[in-house]
């Protein structure tokens, strides 16, 4: 017998993604990078900054839609079908995430091969798959294995030619990996010796779309728009931080490595705000600002690629002013902010949210139009 719900859709899950991109393309585009705000940055290691917090919240988001998407299927249809489906949107991905690396010089010798649309797609398709194959339980299982394993893997494994096992930037085990199967000239220009969505630590990003998986068991399997079913998932976040915070003092909150506390704490904190907004906009129905975030929802791949595409475009170097080449969107920025705005870390501040408005108006007229670009 099936819950009643099979077929829920809910706005607070769009409004939650809708959310997260924005805030993606505000930390992704400063007016300047050499003056960012602390709370715009990632950690330099370990540690937690709200910029840290993105990239797992649309891994927990993938998760939940996943069972939103294929509960009743599951059962219901062919799964070869759904096999198909999955992994042709998975290698659209990682397909796009590759020509994102690519553009625009095509370097094929030192294109980086992670990334963070390839990281969405294997992550999409493993738990997708884990979703229609494995029972509840057993995902469960495999979210603590893959965060014990990775502690003992991360803390006991000694790293060929450094000796100990250690959690340092480049002396690490998930570095190491990275440099014998990406090899420095395919990772990250940033870092050259390893990569933030590097193999290793590709394992733990696949449990926190399991942790979404889990909340979206809570979703589906309680009455619709429930009161309860927030302070359920509540419950849980808080618990997931506290465990992470506890888990902290053994493996250290690290984006870079995705670490294990890192998982609990971001799917503990996801959860917790996702909650809030599911109670706001589909328990109590208000309407307030809905629209405001619903249009970077309709079209989230499609923003996250064309703002990387167009701020690609914009630093490609070929204007000169005074003797120097600079892109467009360095001559755009001392144009309208450098000149009038003196503090620079408020005039990167409001480029970056310039840039956010212009692609919102954007994904409105999208939407106006009634045009939705899905992967």
């Amino acid at each position: 017998m099936y819950p009643k719900n099979l077929n829920i859709r809910l706005i607070s899950l769009d409004i939650f993604r809708g959310i997260t991109v924005a805030a993606m393309i505000l930390v992704n585009n400063p007016g300047d990078w050499g003056h960012v705000y602390a709370p715009l940055k990632h950690a330099e290691w370990n540690g937690l900054t709200p910029t840290d917090i993105i990239f797992p919240f649309f891994l927990f988001i993938v998760g939940i839609s996943i069972v939103l998407t294929f509960y009743a299927p599951k059962t219901m249809v062919s799964h070869n079908l759904l096999l198909v489906k999955i992994l042709k949107r998975s290698a659209i991905l990682i397909g796009l995430g590759l020509f994102l690396n690519l553009f625009p010089s095509f370097d094929f010798s030192h294109v980086r091969i992670p990334g963070v649309l390839q990281r969405i797609g294997i992550v999409y398709m493993v738990c997708a798959i884990l979703f229609l194959k494995t029972s509840r339980h057993t995902q469960f299982f495999l979210f603590w294995c893959i965060l014990i394993i990775y502690y003992i893997v991360m803390f006991y494994v000694p790293v060929p030619n450094y000796g100990t096992a250690n959690v340092e930037v480049e002396t690490n085990l998930a570095a190491w990996l990275d440099r014998l199967i990406i090899t420095p000239n395919h990772t990250w220009k940033q870092t050259v010796t390893w990569d933030p969505e590097g193999v290793l630590s590709t394992l733990p990003a696949i449990a926190t779309g399991i942790f979404g998986i889990i909340m979206g068991y809570i979703l589906k399997e309680t009455p619709k728009y429930n009161g309860i079913t927030a302070l359920r998932m509540i419950y849980h976040g808080v618990m997931a931080v506290i465990i992470g915070l506890c888990f902290s003092y053994f493996f250290p909150i690290n984006k870079s490595l995705w670490s294990s506390s890192y998982v609990l704490v971001t799917g503990g904190l996801a959860t917790i705000i996702f909650s809030l907004i599911y109670f706001w906009f589909d328990v109590k129905s208000h309407k307030n600002y809905v629209n405001l975030f619903l249009v970077f929802s309709k079209n989230a791949i499609t923003v996250f690629f064309g703002s990387a595409i167009i701020a690609k475009l914009f630093n490609i170097k070929w204007i000169s002013i005074n003797g120097k080449l600079i892109g467009i969107k360095q001559w755009l920025y001392q144009l309208f902010f450098v000149n009038f705005i003196k503090n620079p870390y408020l005039a990167s501040l409001l480029g970056a949210l310039t840039f956010v408005i212009i692609w919102y108006v954007i994904l409105w007229l999208l939407a106006k139009l009634n045009i939705k670009i899905s992967v």
